[in-house]
Protein backbone atom coordinates (compact mmCIF):
# COMPACT_ATOMS: atom_id res chain seq x y z
CA UNK A 1 0.00 0.00 0.00
CA UNK A 2 1.03 3.63 -0.75
CA UNK A 3 -0.94 4.33 2.01
CA UNK A 4 -0.96 5.55 5.10
CA UNK A 5 2.26 8.01 5.43
CA UNK A 6 2.75 10.41 8.52
CA UNK A 7 4.55 13.68 8.65
CA UNK A 8 5.31 14.44 12.05
CA UNK A 9 4.77 18.71 13.10
CA UNK A 10 6.07 18.71 16.95
CA UNK A 11 7.47 15.48 19.47
CA UNK A 12 9.31 13.66 16.86
CA UNK A 13 13.32 15.19 17.71
CA UNK A 14 11.73 16.18 20.88
CA UNK A 15 10.16 15.57 23.95
CA UNK A 16 7.62 17.58 23.68
CA UNK A 17 4.72 19.47 20.88
CA UNK A 18 3.52 15.72 19.75
CA UNK A 19 1.80 17.10 16.45
CA UNK A 20 1.39 13.48 13.72
CA UNK A 21 -0.34 13.77 10.94
CA UNK A 22 -1.82 10.38 9.48
CA UNK A 23 -2.28 10.53 5.76
CA UNK A 24 -4.40 8.02 4.61
CA UNK A 25 -5.13 9.96 0.76
CA UNK A 26 -4.06 13.22 -0.48
CA UNK A 27 -7.29 14.72 0.34
CA UNK A 28 -7.95 12.45 3.86
CA UNK A 29 -5.71 13.14 7.04
CA UNK A 30 -5.83 12.64 10.32
CA UNK A 31 -3.88 14.55 12.85
CA UNK A 32 -2.90 12.78 16.31
CA UNK A 33 -2.24 15.43 19.53
CA UNK A 34 -1.77 18.87 18.72
CA UNK A 35 0.82 20.08 21.44
CA UNK A 36 3.10 22.89 22.95
CA UNK A 37 6.62 23.02 22.85
CA UNK A 38 8.14 23.26 26.27
CA UNK A 39 11.66 23.63 27.71
CA UNK A 40 14.23 23.02 25.17
CA UNK A 41 12.13 22.11 21.81
CA UNK A 42 10.78 25.48 23.07
CA UNK A 43 11.76 28.91 20.49
CA UNK A 44 11.71 31.40 23.71
CA UNK A 45 12.43 34.11 21.31
CA UNK A 46 9.16 33.72 19.41
CA UNK A 47 7.17 31.02 20.62
CA UNK A 48 3.63 32.59 18.71
CA UNK A 49 5.23 31.91 15.77
CA UNK A 50 6.64 28.42 16.47
CA UNK A 51 2.93 27.62 17.60
CA UNK A 52 1.45 28.55 14.46
CA UNK A 53 0.08 26.06 12.56
CA UNK A 54 2.14 26.23 8.88
CA UNK A 55 1.75 22.96 7.83
CA UNK A 56 -1.56 22.33 5.46
CA UNK A 57 -5.04 21.50 6.71
CA UNK A 58 -6.89 21.25 3.65
CA UNK A 59 -6.89 17.65 3.93
CA UNK A 60 -7.39 16.99 7.98
CA UNK A 61 -11.05 15.95 8.85
CA UNK A 62 -10.29 15.04 12.11
CA UNK A 63 -7.78 15.18 15.19
CA UNK A 64 -7.66 12.26 17.82
CA UNK A 65 -5.81 13.37 21.59
CA UNK A 66 -4.36 10.44 23.38
CA UNK A 67 -4.52 12.46 26.72
CA UNK A 68 -4.88 15.96 27.93
CA UNK A 69 -1.26 17.07 28.82
CA UNK A 70 -0.39 20.15 27.54
CA UNK A 71 2.57 18.99 25.32
CA UNK A 72 -0.20 17.14 23.30
CA UNK A 73 -3.37 19.64 23.13
CA UNK A 74 -1.56 22.77 24.23
CA UNK A 75 -1.57 23.94 20.25
CA UNK A 76 -5.55 23.10 19.69
CA UNK A 77 -6.35 27.05 19.96
CA UNK A 78 -3.94 28.02 16.99
CA UNK A 79 -5.19 24.78 15.24
CA UNK A 80 -8.78 26.00 15.57
CA UNK A 81 -7.59 29.78 14.45
CA UNK A 82 -5.83 28.04 11.80
CA UNK A 83 -9.42 26.75 10.48
CA UNK A 84 -9.86 23.03 11.90
CA UNK A 85 -13.41 22.52 12.31
CA UNK A 86 -13.48 19.01 12.53
CA UNK A 87 -14.38 16.47 15.17
CA UNK A 88 -11.96 15.92 18.31
CA UNK A 89 -12.11 11.94 19.30
CA UNK A 90 -10.50 11.55 22.74
CA UNK A 91 -12.12 9.02 25.59
CA UNK A 92 -14.65 9.73 27.69
CA UNK A 93 -12.43 10.70 30.85
CA UNK A 94 -10.18 12.89 28.58
CA UNK A 95 -13.44 14.91 27.39
CA UNK A 96 -14.00 16.13 30.93
CA UNK A 97 -10.68 17.12 31.89
CA UNK A 98 -9.78 18.64 28.22
CA UNK A 99 -11.64 21.99 28.36
CA UNK A 100 -10.56 22.70 32.16
CA UNK A 101 -6.15 22.42 30.48
CA UNK A 102 -7.54 24.23 27.20
CA UNK A 103 -9.14 27.01 29.86
CA UNK A 104 -5.85 27.60 31.65
CA UNK A 105 -3.71 27.11 28.22
CA UNK A 106 -6.22 30.44 27.01
CA UNK A 107 -5.46 32.25 30.35
CA UNK A 108 -1.45 31.85 30.12
CA UNK A 109 -1.07 32.64 26.34
CA UNK A 110 -4.00 34.54 24.45
CA UNK A 111 -5.95 36.17 27.01
CA UNK A 112 -8.28 36.62 30.08
CA UNK A 113 -11.32 37.71 28.67
CA UNK A 114 -13.93 35.12 30.09
CA UNK A 115 -16.78 35.53 26.97
CA UNK A 116 -13.66 35.15 24.53
CA UNK A 117 -12.57 32.18 26.71
CA UNK A 118 -16.11 30.75 27.37
CA UNK A 119 -17.10 31.30 23.43
CA UNK A 120 -13.90 28.95 22.59
CA UNK A 121 -14.24 26.45 25.28
CA UNK A 122 -18.24 26.17 23.56
CA UNK A 123 -17.37 25.68 20.08
CA UNK A 124 -14.46 23.45 21.10
CA UNK A 125 -17.19 21.11 23.24
CA UNK A 126 -19.70 21.23 20.15
CA UNK A 127 -16.51 19.45 18.51
CA UNK A 128 -15.47 17.14 20.95
CA UNK A 129 -16.57 13.20 20.78
CA UNK A 130 -16.04 11.33 23.35
CA UNK A 131 -15.30 7.60 22.58
CA UNK A 132 -15.85 4.33 24.92
CA UNK A 133 -12.36 2.73 25.07
CA UNK A 134 -11.96 -0.98 23.36
CA UNK A 135 -14.34 -0.09 20.69
CA UNK A 136 -14.06 0.62 16.85
CA UNK A 137 -15.60 3.86 15.43
CA UNK A 138 -15.63 4.38 12.27
CA UNK A 139 -14.34 8.18 11.09
CA UNK A 140 -14.19 8.05 6.49
CA UNK A 141 -16.51 5.63 4.49
CA UNK A 142 -16.19 6.35 1.24
CA UNK A 143 -16.06 4.59 -2.19
CA UNK A 144 -12.20 3.79 -2.02
CA UNK A 145 -11.05 3.43 2.00
CA UNK A 146 -12.60 3.03 5.15
CA UNK A 147 -11.08 4.25 8.27
CA UNK A 148 -11.64 2.99 11.92
CA UNK A 149 -10.30 3.93 14.84
CA UNK A 150 -10.10 2.22 18.60
CA UNK A 151 -8.82 3.61 21.87
CA UNK A 152 -6.91 1.27 24.51
CA UNK A 153 -6.05 2.48 28.00
CA UNK A 154 -2.23 3.98 28.20
CA UNK A 155 -1.62 3.91 31.73
CA UNK A 156 -0.27 7.15 31.66
CA UNK A 157 -3.13 9.61 33.28
CA UNK A 158 -6.80 9.87 33.93
CA UNK A 159 -8.13 9.45 30.01
CA UNK A 160 -4.92 8.79 28.44
CA UNK A 161 -5.49 6.47 25.44
CA UNK A 162 -2.69 4.76 22.57
CA UNK A 163 -4.68 5.08 19.84
CA UNK A 164 -5.31 1.58 16.74
CA UNK A 165 -5.79 2.99 13.43
CA UNK A 166 -7.16 0.94 10.69
CA UNK A 167 -7.09 1.90 7.16
CA UNK A 168 -8.71 -0.86 4.44
CA UNK A 169 -8.13 0.39 0.49
CA UNK A 170 -11.43 -1.08 -0.57
CA UNK A 171 -10.03 -0.88 -4.65
CA UNK A 172 -7.04 -3.49 -3.55
CA UNK A 173 -8.73 -5.04 -0.54
CA UNK A 174 -5.62 -4.51 1.23
CA UNK A 175 -6.23 -3.17 5.29
CA UNK A 176 -3.00 -1.44 7.42
CA UNK A 177 -2.93 -1.09 11.23
CA UNK A 178 -1.18 1.75 12.49
CA UNK A 179 -0.50 2.38 16.39
CA UNK A 180 0.23 5.57 17.81
CA UNK A 181 1.12 5.15 21.60
CA UNK A 182 0.90 8.90 23.03
CA UNK A 183 2.39 8.15 26.13
CA UNK A 184 2.34 5.18 28.00
CA UNK A 185 2.34 4.69 31.47
CA UNK A 186 4.32 2.49 33.95
CA UNK A 187 3.06 -0.38 35.09
CA UNK A 188 1.48 -0.49 38.47
CA UNK A 189 0.98 3.08 38.60
CA UNK A 190 -1.60 4.44 41.41
CA UNK A 191 -5.20 4.60 40.40
CA UNK A 192 -4.48 3.37 36.68
CA UNK A 193 -4.19 0.17 35.05
CA UNK A 194 -1.65 -0.76 33.17
CA UNK A 195 -1.42 -0.86 29.50
CA UNK A 196 -2.19 -3.54 27.91
CA UNK A 197 -0.32 -4.29 24.41
CA UNK A 198 -2.57 -4.59 21.25
CA UNK A 199 -2.86 -7.70 18.97
CA UNK A 200 -1.07 -6.49 16.13
CA UNK A 201 0.40 -3.29 14.51
CA UNK A 202 2.10 -3.14 10.81
CA UNK A 203 3.58 0.59 11.64
CA UNK A 204 4.06 1.47 15.45
CA UNK A 205 4.66 5.47 16.27
CA UNK A 206 5.89 4.83 20.09
CA UNK A 207 7.23 7.26 22.61
CA UNK A 208 10.82 7.13 23.86
CA UNK A 209 10.77 9.46 26.72
CA UNK A 210 12.55 6.86 28.98
CA UNK A 211 14.19 4.95 26.03
CA UNK A 212 17.28 4.66 27.49
CA UNK A 213 16.41 4.23 31.25
CA UNK A 214 14.59 1.95 33.77
CA UNK A 215 12.53 3.16 36.93
CA UNK A 216 12.83 2.10 40.44
CA UNK A 217 10.04 -0.13 41.25
CA UNK A 218 6.88 1.09 43.35
CA UNK A 219 8.19 -0.06 46.81
CA UNK A 220 11.67 1.47 46.25
CA UNK A 221 9.70 4.70 45.13
CA UNK A 222 7.95 4.70 48.51
CA UNK A 223 10.51 3.80 50.48
CA UNK A 224 12.51 6.88 48.79
CA UNK A 225 9.48 9.20 49.00
CA UNK A 226 8.75 8.31 53.10
CA UNK A 227 12.47 8.60 53.41
CA UNK A 228 12.54 12.29 52.05
CA UNK A 229 9.35 13.14 53.90
CA UNK A 230 10.88 12.20 57.56
CA UNK A 231 14.29 13.47 56.68
CA UNK A 232 12.37 17.17 56.44
CA UNK A 233 10.39 16.38 59.37
CA UNK A 234 13.66 16.24 61.38
CA UNK A 235 15.03 19.38 60.18
CA UNK A 236 11.62 21.39 60.39
CA UNK A 237 11.33 21.96 56.68
CA UNK A 238 8.82 21.88 53.54
CA UNK A 239 9.14 18.90 50.99
CA UNK A 240 8.37 21.22 47.80
CA UNK A 241 7.35 18.83 45.22
CA UNK A 242 6.91 20.44 41.95
CA UNK A 243 4.29 18.56 40.31
CA UNK A 244 1.62 18.53 37.06
CA UNK A 245 -1.82 19.36 37.83
CA UNK A 246 -2.97 16.25 36.16
CA UNK A 247 -2.14 13.42 36.71
CA UNK A 248 1.09 13.60 38.93
CA UNK A 249 -0.56 15.15 42.06
CA UNK A 250 -3.33 12.58 42.01
CA UNK A 251 -0.85 9.77 42.09
CA UNK A 252 0.95 11.26 44.53
CA UNK A 253 -1.92 12.07 46.60
CA UNK A 254 -3.14 8.27 46.63
CA UNK A 255 0.46 7.69 47.82
CA UNK A 256 0.36 9.83 50.29
CA UNK A 257 -2.80 8.68 52.09
CA UNK A 258 -1.68 5.24 52.03
CA UNK A 259 1.60 6.83 54.56
CA UNK A 260 -0.88 8.99 56.21
CA UNK A 261 -3.02 5.70 56.58
CA UNK A 262 -0.08 3.27 58.16
CA UNK A 263 2.00 6.18 59.56
CA UNK A 264 2.01 6.97 63.14
CA UNK A 265 0.94 10.33 64.72
CA UNK A 266 3.72 12.53 63.09
CA UNK A 267 2.71 11.22 60.12
CA UNK A 268 -1.15 12.03 60.84
CA UNK A 269 -0.90 15.27 61.87
CA UNK A 270 1.10 16.27 58.58
CA UNK A 271 -0.42 18.93 56.40
CA UNK A 272 -0.33 18.29 52.67
CA UNK A 273 -0.98 21.33 50.94
CA UNK A 274 -1.62 21.25 47.41
CA UNK A 275 -1.38 24.86 45.89
CA UNK A 276 -2.57 24.81 42.17
CA UNK A 277 -6.31 26.06 41.58
CA UNK A 278 -6.27 24.00 38.44
CA UNK A 279 -4.70 21.11 40.40
CA UNK A 280 -7.65 20.94 42.46
CA UNK A 281 -9.93 20.92 40.05
CA UNK A 282 -8.43 18.25 38.47
CA UNK A 283 -8.59 16.40 41.60
CA UNK A 284 -12.36 16.93 41.92
CA UNK A 285 -12.73 15.58 38.34
CA UNK A 286 -10.96 12.19 38.79
CA UNK A 287 -12.98 11.88 41.90
CA UNK A 288 -16.30 12.43 39.79
CA UNK A 289 -14.35 9.48 37.39
CA UNK A 290 -14.30 6.49 39.75
CA UNK A 291 -15.43 4.32 37.90
CA UNK A 292 -12.20 4.73 35.98
CA UNK A 293 -10.10 4.02 38.26
CA UNK A 294 -7.63 0.67 38.91
CA UNK A 295 -8.97 -2.74 41.03
CA UNK A 296 -6.40 -1.27 44.02
CA UNK A 297 -7.95 2.63 44.18
CA UNK A 298 -11.77 0.36 43.85
CA UNK A 299 -10.51 -1.63 47.42
CA UNK A 300 -9.44 1.78 49.02
CA UNK A 301 -12.96 3.12 48.97
CA UNK A 302 -14.71 -0.63 49.28
CA UNK A 303 -13.01 -0.18 52.72
CA UNK A 304 -14.28 3.41 53.53
CA UNK A 305 -11.17 5.65 52.61
CA UNK A 306 -10.89 8.67 50.43
CA UNK A 307 -7.51 8.66 48.23
CA UNK A 308 -7.99 11.95 47.24
CA UNK A 309 -10.30 13.54 50.02
CA UNK A 310 -8.41 13.31 53.29
CA UNK A 311 -8.56 14.93 56.30
CA UNK A 312 -4.70 16.62 56.19
CA UNK A 313 -5.03 17.51 52.63
CA UNK A 314 -5.51 21.33 52.23
CA UNK A 315 -6.31 23.84 48.95
CA UNK A 316 -4.29 26.81 48.14
CA UNK A 317 -6.78 28.52 46.08
CA UNK A 318 -5.95 32.49 45.99
CA UNK A 319 -2.81 34.33 44.93
CA UNK A 320 -3.07 36.06 47.92
CA UNK A 321 -3.41 32.95 50.10
CA UNK A 322 -0.74 31.69 48.24
CA UNK A 323 1.86 34.46 49.13
CA UNK A 324 0.87 34.08 52.23
CA UNK A 325 1.55 29.82 52.74
CA UNK A 326 5.01 30.42 50.76
CA UNK A 327 6.24 33.00 53.93
CA UNK A 328 4.42 31.35 56.91
CA UNK A 329 6.14 28.02 55.81
CA UNK A 330 9.32 29.84 55.00
CA UNK A 331 9.63 31.94 58.32
CA UNK A 332 8.25 29.20 60.66
CA UNK A 333 9.95 26.17 59.24
CA UNK A 334 6.65 24.14 60.15
CA UNK A 335 6.75 20.57 58.60
CA UNK A 336 4.73 20.17 55.09
CA UNK A 337 3.89 18.75 51.84
CA UNK A 338 3.65 21.10 48.72
CA UNK A 339 2.83 20.19 45.66
CA UNK A 340 2.47 22.78 43.17
CA UNK A 341 2.59 23.66 39.61
CA UNK A 342 4.43 23.16 36.96
CA UNK A 343 6.30 19.84 37.09
CA UNK A 344 9.40 21.28 35.47
CA UNK A 345 9.40 24.73 37.39
CA UNK A 346 9.18 26.47 34.47
CA UNK A 347 6.58 28.69 35.98
CA UNK A 348 3.41 28.67 37.74
CA UNK A 349 3.53 28.75 41.92
CA UNK A 350 6.22 26.47 42.70
CA UNK A 351 8.69 29.20 41.64
CA UNK A 352 8.03 31.33 44.99
CA UNK A 353 8.38 28.41 46.79
CA UNK A 354 11.76 27.53 45.37
CA UNK A 355 12.64 31.29 45.27
CA UNK A 356 11.93 31.42 49.42
CA UNK A 357 13.61 27.97 50.74
CA UNK A 358 16.20 27.10 48.11
CA UNK A 359 18.52 28.18 49.91
CA UNK A 360 17.52 27.16 53.02
CA UNK A 361 19.55 23.52 54.22
CA UNK A 362 16.12 22.67 55.90
CA UNK A 363 14.31 21.70 53.35
CA UNK A 364 14.01 19.66 50.57
CA UNK A 365 12.88 19.63 47.18
CA UNK A 366 11.38 16.16 45.48
CA UNK A 367 11.20 15.71 41.83
CA UNK A 368 8.97 12.75 40.94
CA UNK A 369 8.83 12.97 37.26
CA UNK A 370 10.72 14.05 34.17
CA UNK A 371 12.66 17.13 33.73
CA UNK A 372 13.15 18.55 30.36
CA UNK A 373 16.47 20.08 29.10
CA UNK A 374 16.65 23.72 29.42
CA UNK A 375 14.19 23.67 32.45
CA UNK A 376 14.57 24.46 35.68
CA UNK A 377 13.75 21.43 37.08
CA UNK A 378 16.56 19.99 35.12
CA UNK A 379 19.06 22.83 36.92
CA UNK A 380 17.87 22.00 40.51
CA UNK A 381 18.18 18.10 39.72
CA UNK A 382 21.25 18.25 37.89
CA UNK A 383 23.46 21.13 39.89
CA UNK A 384 21.43 20.98 43.41
CA UNK A 385 23.59 17.70 44.82
CA UNK A 386 26.74 19.57 44.20
CA UNK A 387 25.29 22.88 45.57
CA UNK A 388 25.20 25.00 42.70
CA UNK A 389 22.89 27.40 41.27
CA UNK A 390 20.01 27.91 39.14
CA UNK A 391 18.37 31.15 37.86
CA UNK A 392 14.66 31.69 38.68
CA UNK A 393 12.70 34.86 37.30
CA UNK A 394 15.84 36.35 36.12
CA UNK A 395 17.56 35.68 39.44
CA UNK A 396 20.87 33.21 40.36
CA UNK A 397 19.49 31.47 43.27
CA UNK A 398 22.24 28.80 45.37
CA UNK A 399 20.86 25.15 45.73
CA UNK A 400 21.16 24.78 49.24
CA UNK A 401 17.89 22.57 49.83
CA UNK A 402 18.11 18.81 49.54
CA UNK A 403 17.17 17.94 46.08
CA UNK A 404 15.67 14.27 45.44
CA UNK A 405 14.41 12.12 42.25
CA UNK A 406 12.30 9.45 42.81
CA UNK A 407 12.91 7.81 39.00
CA UNK A 408 9.37 5.15 39.96
CA UNK A 409 6.82 7.76 39.75
CA UNK A 410 7.50 8.96 36.01
CA UNK A 411 4.22 8.51 34.27
CA UNK A 412 5.95 6.95 31.50
CA UNK A 413 6.67 3.68 30.53
CA UNK A 414 10.85 2.97 31.07
CA UNK A 415 12.78 0.83 28.67
CA UNK A 416 11.38 -2.33 29.66
CA UNK A 417 8.06 -1.75 29.56
CA UNK A 418 8.43 -0.03 26.04
CA UNK A 419 10.50 -3.40 25.02
CA UNK A 420 7.48 -5.17 26.40
CA UNK A 421 4.58 -3.45 24.65
CA UNK A 422 6.15 -4.92 21.10
CA UNK A 423 7.17 -8.13 22.21
CA UNK A 424 3.45 -9.07 23.59
CA UNK A 425 1.92 -7.96 20.25
CA UNK A 426 1.14 -11.47 18.72
CA UNK A 427 2.23 -9.82 15.11
CA UNK A 428 4.74 -7.47 15.19
CA UNK A 429 4.88 -4.35 13.41
CA UNK A 430 7.34 -3.88 10.40
CA UNK A 431 7.82 -0.35 11.17
CA UNK A 432 8.39 1.50 14.54
CA UNK A 433 8.63 4.97 14.06
CA UNK A 434 10.25 6.50 17.73
CA UNK A 435 8.96 10.04 18.80
CA UNK A 436 8.93 12.00 21.90
CA UNK A 437 12.43 11.18 23.17
CA UNK A 438 15.83 12.81 23.52
CA UNK A 439 18.60 11.69 20.91
CA UNK A 440 20.13 9.51 23.24
CA UNK A 441 17.12 7.63 24.51
CA UNK A 442 15.72 7.31 21.02
CA UNK A 443 18.89 5.96 19.81
CA UNK A 444 19.29 3.72 23.08
CA UNK A 445 15.55 1.98 22.08
CA UNK A 446 16.32 1.82 18.36
CA UNK A 447 19.03 -0.67 19.55
CA UNK A 448 16.91 -2.56 21.79
CA UNK A 449 14.15 -3.48 19.01
CA UNK A 450 16.80 -4.40 17.07
CA UNK A 451 17.63 -6.65 19.55
CA UNK A 452 14.49 -7.77 20.12
CA UNK A 453 13.85 -8.60 16.14
CA UNK A 454 17.33 -10.99 16.26
CA UNK A 455 16.02 -12.72 19.02
CA UNK A 456 13.40 -13.82 16.84
CA UNK A 457 14.53 -13.62 12.99
CA UNK A 458 12.02 -10.77 12.86
CA UNK A 459 13.41 -7.20 10.71
CA UNK A 460 12.07 -4.45 12.55
CA UNK A 461 12.38 -1.62 10.02
CA UNK A 462 13.06 1.42 12.83
CA UNK A 463 13.25 4.93 12.09
CA UNK A 464 13.68 8.34 13.90
CA UNK A 465 11.57 10.89 12.19
CA UNK A 466 12.53 14.28 12.15
CA UNK A 467 10.01 17.37 12.97
CA UNK A 468 8.66 18.81 9.58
Amino acid sequence: MDYPKFQHHGGADGVTGSCHRYIASPDHAVLVDCGLFQGQDADHLDSLEQHQIHFDLSAVFALIVTHVHIDHIGRLPYLMAAGFKGPIYCSEPSAKLLPLVIEDALKIGFTRDARLINQFLDTVSQQLKPLPYRQWHTILDDDQRKIRIKLQRAGHILGSAYVEVDLLNKTTGQSHRTVFSGDLGAPYAPLLPAPKSPYKADTLIIESTYGNRTHESRKDRRLKLKAAIEHALKNDGTVIIPAFSIGRTQELLYELEDLIYRGGETWQKMEIIVDSPLAAKFTQVYRELKPFWDAEAQKRLKAGRHPLSFDNLYTVNSHEEHLQTVDYLAKTGRPAIVLAASGMAAGGRVVNYLKAMLEDERHQVLFVGYQAQGTPGRAIQQYGPSHGWVELDGERRTIRAGVTTIGGYSAHADQNDLVHFVKRMKQWPCTIRLVHGDRDARQALKEKYHALGDSRHHHFNVLLPSNQ
